[in-house]
């Protein structure tokens, strides 16, 4: 017996040494995100450290970590068999940060200053009920056995929506939350926080403070071909500079992410690979370049740069919810961290919807909207400025003009403007798992 289990323990103990092996050169980036997701879960969506885990983090090897969750003090502390521990705090108005050794709490930093005055309006213009009011052209029972579809039944973990809402003529005509969610709930768009900061753009082009077409004048770009990189090239991640983005694996953007202090020069430091306006590659890095590093050259100070996004179009559009998270030099990780209730999410594509129009307010040109949802050149149709696109015929049972906001997991707020439609899905799935096409499909055909 004492042989048993002798063997059992040699066995485990050669378990966890492989494990640590096998994972070792990424642990920096497996207990940084274990931490910074359950950070950002806890204390900015009020979400329970549970829910984080069994939701959010529970795919190898990330759950393999072992998180400390400290209440008062507002941050966790995440290892892996305790090794490689990273710690991620809070910080009202900015969220959740994964911060090294060098970072100091108690340094006082700018926060955003927000106008969340509520309006007498019906959604999405204001915070009261919507007008109750049916279309004689949608069928409501197909419309709402498609929205059930897209959610998961019992205790499956298959399709893993969070959240779905269906828009039509800016009226509300499907919502769903899974269990655990509601309308109030925050939740992270990942990627979708690129069409956010390209917005920005788009704005600092309405007031005549940009031209896209010009060069960036990246100082460290003067003495090479990086110099004729313009910041249509970059919005159309066009610019020919190198990045791998691969989730799955060390790469450029799990590196930028989990390790670095300041992620708007990431991008900045590498080589051409290509020819700008001919090498399409998709690069978070691009985008922190341009909502960190560039954008703030465009703003006296760094209050003006946080106040910016919340007073010109968060807030302004009603986004009450959203919060874009910051790094540890206080750039907007435009790439990937903006939080909002999925209402919210929806404004921003009836923002789109409507030409850059928010009830009345012209606050994006309808130019602009065209240059966003136009093909680059070399994405086959997929792609535009900072949006996904169906021009290629990605979606076949969808109309082409549909453009996106796509996020890691299968987050999506999708526009259709021939149907007059903003759809939006939230949760941990995507291609192939759900089904986006039969999904949009099933929608669009429960409206005449």
């Amino acid at each position: 017996m004492k042989k048993i289990i002798k063997y059992i323990f040699l066995f485990l103990i050669l378990g966890l040494v492989y494990i640590v092996y096998t994972n070792y050169p990424r642990l920096n980036i497996v207990t940084g995100f274990a931490s910074k997701s359950i950070a950002s879960g806890v204390f900015l969506a009020n979400r329970t450290q549970e829910s984080v885990e069994k939701g959010d983090n529970d795919f190898s090897p990330i759950d393999q970590a072992k998180n400390k969750v400290n209440l008062s003090e507002q941050l966790v502390i995440s290892s892996l068999h305790g090794l490689k521990k990273r710690k991620a705090i809070y910080r009202k108005g900015l969220g959740a940060v994964l911060i090294d050794d060098d970072y100091n709490i108690n340094e006082k930093v700018a926060i955003p200053n927000r106008d969340r005055t509520k309006k007498d309006l019906p959604f999405p213009y204001g915070n009261s009920p919507q007008i109750d009011n049916e279309f004689i052209n949608v069928d409501y029972n197909v419309l709402q056995k498609a929205v059930e579809n897209a959610f998961d039944k019992g205790d499956e973990k298959l399709k893993r929506s969070r959240s779905v809402l269906v828009v039509y003529k800016d009226q509300i005509i499907a919502e769903k939350y899974a269990n655990g969610f509601d309308k109030n709930t925050l939740l992270l768009g990942w990627s979708m926080t690129k069409s956010i900061a390209a917005t920005m753009y788009g704005i600092l082009q309405k007031k005549g403070l940009i031209d896209i077409n010009s060069v960036t004048g990246i100082s460290e770009w003067q003495n090479d071909d990086r110099k004729n990189i313009t910041y249509n090239d970059l919005l159309h991640m066009n610019s020919g500079l190198e990045w791998v983005e691969d989730y799955n694996n060390i790469s450029d953007v799990t590196n930028m992410l989990f390790m670095e202090r300041d992620m708007s020069k990431v991008q900045l430091r590498k080589d051409l690979e290509g020819k700008p306006n001919e090498s399409w590659n998709y690069s978070s890095g691009t985008t922190n370049l341009l909502a960190g590093y560039l954008l703030r050259k465009f703003f006296d100070n760094q209050q003006d740069y946080l106040d910016f996004w919340y007073a010109e179009l968060l807030d302004k559009i009603g986004m009450h919810s959203a919060i874009i998270e910051t790094d540890m030099a206080g750039n907007f990780v435009g790439s990937s961290y903006g939080w909002a209730n999925t209402r919210d999410w929806a404004k921003f594509g009836l923002l789109y919807l409507h030409n850059g129009n928010w009830n009345g307010e012209q606050i994006l040109d309808q130019q602009w909207v065209k240059y966003v949802s136009t093909p680059t050149n070399g994405s086959d149709g997929k792609y535009g400025g900072h949006f996904w696109l169906n021009a290629g015929g990605r979606y076949p049972d969808v109309p082409k003009d549909l453009f996106s906001c796509n996020g890691y997991q299968g987050q999506w707020v999708f526009i259709i403007p021939s149907k007059e439609l903003v759809i939006v899905r939230t949760g941990l799935t995507e291609d192939p798992e759900f089904d986006v096409n039969g999904f949009l499909k099933d929608i669009l055909n429960s409206i005449e």
